[in-house]
């Protein structure tokens, strides 16, 4: 017997802005039958194929330390730093820039509310690398 992960929890302040702001990072929708609402405590959203959720729920804790886990995002199109910009205006903030000058490494950012998670070269891009 085993498990599948049916959804990743977020804990944050505010479940609906955090959750809008996500959705928009990975190109998210909700669950039509369920949609979220400011103030709703709970936020679910899901990959469009729903083969991945992320809900977030409102905790009354600050976050005040680094993530044990976090998120590792690749772009699905184009550049890995045309995504970084992509992100930064939409309120992400830099936490760490882990670039290397042959064009490898990663970014490590921060979402509204200070949750980290990285940003790495596209597939096309890794793949570049190796020819």
């Amino acid at each position: 017997m085993t498990s599948f992960i049916s959804h990743t929890s977020v804990d944050c302040a505010d479940a609906y802005p955090l959750s809008r702001w996500w959705q928009g990072v990975l190109d998210y929708v909700e669950d039509p039958d369920d949609p979220n609402e400011p103030g709703h405590e709970e936020c679910l959203i899901m990959s469009r194929d729903r083969t991945h959720r992320l809900l977030f729920i409102e905790v009354p804790e600050p976050k005040q330390v680094k993530n044990r886990i976090h998120f590792d995002l690749r772009p699905v199109e184009g550049a890995r730093d045309d995504e970084l910009t992509r992100l930064v205006e939409l309120g992400a903030t830099t936490v760490d820039d882990r670039r290397n000058p042959d064009g490898t490494g990663w970014v490590v950012l921060a979402d509204p509310e200070g949750n980290e998670f990285c940003i790495l070269r596209s597939n096309a891009e890794v793949a570049a690398g190796r020819a």
